[in-house]
């Protein structure tokens, strides 16, 4: 019998499997793929900054003229927060404040504290002018009114713990207020079925949405932090249980998106960014959950039991899918880097496994940074999404770099993959080669699809 050896020359040197480590070739990935540098994180993070930046001015105008009003005493109900790509209000921006002061924390650069400071002062600042315009008017801009009247736990939660945690790093801050008036809403004034969880009236009556457990859940918690008073403790591990009791299916280590009272059986579509708000809420209470309560090794199981449901689904290129256990969805990075954000996250504190879940974490890095593009735009995220009853509704959203909800999910994700790289000192896989694109290790040869050593 003959065996025939594929052979391939580099320069003058013919390279075969008996002369060359062909386990050293670099492999067939359609991106980055390796352990990356904190200096690479930070440069797509700080892309991503540069864009919102530019597509968040933290101005006033009058609507009528396009003008900028400077000063607070001229107010009035012509006068809005100037539009760019984004609304500094909205639950997505809250997000977005959070991985930038995630961020400001793992770098140091100021430029991420600067320029969520710099938004929360504004919002605080006008919100009691903008009161005695509503309530002389009743008719402000709606991105205004989110402040002063919040009508939903998206108008309240995810601003309110970004609040609180830029409280809790500079209490000088002038958010007390804001912070107060987004609790009582959620505390309060939300909807609840029953037993007390969060609901809403839509699509159908008494519906929960998993959603709710991010726009609620974390603020209550950094309110326990904020005060000392246990009952935010007592009310945030209760929410999240709660939650878990209707959504979480634990043979499939996943959550569904949606739970309405009167159906049977009830919906189950596993929504990517809807499980990323599951495992987002889950880090953001157990990061100040004391480590005491009662609730707390059920919040961690539950989180364990998620992380593991997760990571058996990721795709190869680093992505998770739209659907997550349906591979004919399309790849999406908003829950792909609240995943990634999320994992890293869990090994950083020792919630998990480092060695189990590296990987994982890594190549969802390199997923989000493959989205991040040379402009700062996070592409291949899905829009604005309510709750469906069939897998067409998912599975056919639209992807668009305007959807807000990638911004702060990319940044946060970056952070906390910097923070993994200084702490962890992570490996990938079955060999001490790593391979990468653009930053490569040193001492060791890498080779190319075709046999040519790379440097």
């Amino acid at each position: 019998m003959m065996i025939m050896l594929a052979t391939t020359t580099v320069g003058a040197q013919q390279v075969n499997d008996n002369n060359t480590p062909l386990h050293l070739m670099r492999p067939a990935n359609q991106q980055r793929y390796g352990i990356p540098t904190q200096e690479s994180v930070k440069k797509a993070m700080d892309r991503v900054l540069q864009y919102i930046d530019s597509e968040t001015p933290a101005l006033l105008v009058d609507k009528r003229t396009g003008k900028e009003v400077t000063h607070l005493k001229d107010i009035d109900q012509y006068t809005q927060l100037k539009q760019g790509g984004f609304r500094l209000t909205s639950y997505e921006w809250g997000v977005t404040y959070s991985g930038v002061l995630a961020a400001y924390k793992a770098t140091g650069d100021k430029a991420y504290r600067d320029y969520v400071y710099k938004r929360h002062k504004l919002l605080s600042e006008i919100a009691p002018y903008f009161q005695k315009v509503y309530e002389k008017h009743q008719n402000i801009d709606v991105n205004v009114r989110r402040v002063i009247d919040p009508h939903a736990l998206d108008d309240a939660g995810a601003v309110c713990v970004s609040m609180i945690k830029a409280m809790l790093d500079d209490n000088t801050l002038p958010l007390r207020e804001r912070v107060d008036l987004y609790t009582d809403y959620i505390m309060n004034k939300e909807y609840r079925l029953d037993d007390g969880i969060f609901a809403r009236l839509r699509p159908q009556k008494n519906t929960v949405w998993l959603d709710d457990m991010f726009m609620g859940v974390p603020a209550v918690a950094y309110m326990g932090k904020l005060t000392g008073d246990t009952k935010y403790y007592d009310e945030a591990a209760r929410q999240v249980e709660l939650f878990a009791s209707r959504m979480f299916v634990p043979e499939d280590g996943l959550f569904r998106h949606g739970w309405v009272e009167a159906m049977n059986p009830h919906p189950a579509f596993y929504w990517g960014r809807a499980n990323g708000w599951a495992v987002l809420t889950m880090c953001e209470v157990l990061d100040v959950l004391p480590a005491d309560h009662p609730k707390r090794p059920m919040i961690l199981s539950l989180l364990r039991q998620h992380i593991a449901g997760l990571a058996r689904r990721q795709h190869h290129d680093g992505f998770w899918h739209q659907l997550l256990d349906r591979d004919d969805t399309y790849l999406e990075a908003s829950a792909t880097a609240i995943y990634t954000y999320g994992i890293a996250h869990a090994i950083n504190k020792g919630w998990v496994d480092a060695k189990a879940y590296g990987p994982t974490a890594l190549l969802g890095w390199q997923a989000v940074n493959q989205s991040v593009n040379e402009k700062g735009q996070v592409e291949n995220v899905c829009v604005g999404t309510g709750m469906g009853f069939d897998a067409a509704f998912y599975a056919y959203r639209p992807v668009h770099v305007m959807a807000a909800h990638g911004y702060g999910p990319a940044i946060w994700a970056g952070a906390e993959i910097i923070l993994l790289l200084q702490h962890q000192h992570p490996k990938m896989n079955d060999s001490a080669v790593h391979f990468y694109d653009e930053e490569v290790p040193t001492n060791e040869p890498i080779f190319n699809y075709d046999g040519k050593i790379r440097y």
